[in-house]
């Protein structure tokens, strides 16, 4: 099996290889997943590739195998490339109450069976399926007792294998685990009157704006006044620059918060839930904008707090759009599966969600987004009174 990291390019040849590998295809360590990779041509190249959370219902795992094999298979047919194979991996530490990892792989088997023949109905083989729990990893498939003994064996040190070499030298960044990433997007946690004041203000804007919003005639001003502030809290938070590293992120994301008080977030927050305002704002995905746009869209779903939490959708999708656009495809997925738990409904997250697991071009996206503000810019000058920005 080969991957393509140009200009570096390295073949996996075992078990540990692939397991090692991993991070580096997904760019970031998948806890508690379900990770299928799709191979393409004679040389079982690296194709397509779905990550879903391993469901807690046993009773799940069939109809949940069927539809990631489905989705994955016909995702690379569409593109016009059919998989030769699939590789599955299934990762989940141990809980922590006494259960080891070897009782996880044991656990998982069934699940690992069940993608298997679902693959296989579909005329396309698991080459290989892995379980990866606790630092060390076994093969569903190799009989091979010397390279996959019983007890599993241990990862590859971080950092000390050809692919990490390949990666590093391809400018390909493992951006924590899944969980960490996640923690970035989800609510803010804190003493229950700081969450209060954050709701309360949420409350006062929707109570403020929605009238407007769902009003015709008011509806434009409200989403210029959203974006006006948005545009002054981007500037805001370009003029506190970080550091971009993986370990502070956390502390630096704090710091954020600190920035934008919670009426400004509920304001930016319920102005967002106006499409038109919300595609606007998805114009700034480029150039020295977009890393602010990704921190303030991360910023405004770490604010939905309590009864708020389905307006996240809004901020997560543009913060998916924002880093796939800047060709993060780790972090557009992390976001975009979040805003599709917020709402498994929102469209724009669930087409944006199909593209970049389908491997698309966000260039054709881009250059929509473009056009339209190049429109309105040309409208502002026709007529100053209503094209304004």
């Amino acid at each position: 099996m080969t991957t393509h990291s140009s200009p570096a390019q390295i073949t996996l040849r075992s078990p540990a290889e692939l397991a090692d590998a991993l991070p580096y295809l997904m760019g970031f360590h998948p806890d508690d997943s379900i990770v299928l990779v799709a191979l393409q041509g004679e040389r079982g190249r690296f194709g397509g590739r779905l990550r879903l959370g391993i469901p807690r219902d046993r009773a799940e795992w069939s109809d949940v195998a069927a539809q990631l094999a489905e989705c994955l298979i016909g995702g690379s047919e569409r593109r016009g490339a059919r998989p030769t194979g699939v590789i599955a991996f299934l990762c989940q530490d141990a809980d922590g109450a006494g259960e080891e990892p070897r009782q996880v792989m044991d656990r998982l088997r069934p699940l690992a069976q069940r993608l298997r023949m679902a693959c296989g109905r579909l005329d396309v083989p698991v080459v290989e399926a892995l379980c990866i729990s606790s630092g060390r990893y076994w093969s569903y498939c190799c009989p091979d007792v010397t390279c996959c003994p019983p007890e599993g064996a241990p990862l590859t040190p971080p950092g000390t294998s050809p692919m990490a070499a390949a990666a590093t030298y391809a400018g390909i960044q493992v951006r924590g685990s899944l969980r960490e990433m996640e923690a970035r997007l989800a609510p803010v946690s804190g003493p229950p009157a700081r969450l209060a004041a954050q709701e309360k203000a949420l409350d006062e804007a929707a109570a403020a704006l929605v009238p407007r919003i769902l009003g015709a005639a008011d509806r434009d001003a409200v989403g210029e006044d959203t974006l006006a502030l948005a545009g002054r809290l981007l500037a805001r938070l370009r003029a506190a620059p970080r550091t971009g590293a993986d370990d502070a992120a956390a502390e630096e994301d704090a710091r954020d918060d600190e920035l934008v008080s919670d009426e400004e977030a509920a304001t930016v927050v319920l102005g967002l839930q106006d499409r038109g305002t919300r595609d606007r704002a998805a114009e700034w995905m480029e150039g020295p904008a977009a890393a602010a746009a990704l921190r303030l869209w991360r910023l405004l779903a770490r604010r939905c707090v309590g009864a708020f939490d389905e307006h996240a959708a809004a901020p997560l999708t543009l913060a998916g759009w924002t880093a796939w656009s800047a060709g993060d495809e780790a972090t557009a997925r992390v976001a975009l599966a979040a805003a599709l738990r917020a709402d498994e409904e929102y469209a724009f997250a669930r087409l944006l969600h199909d593209a970049v697991n389908e491997g698309l071009d966000p260039e054709p996206l881009r250059a929509s987004l473009r056009k339209q503000r190049a429109g309105r810019r040309h409208q502002a000058r026709r007529d100053p009174v209503r094209g304004g920005e």
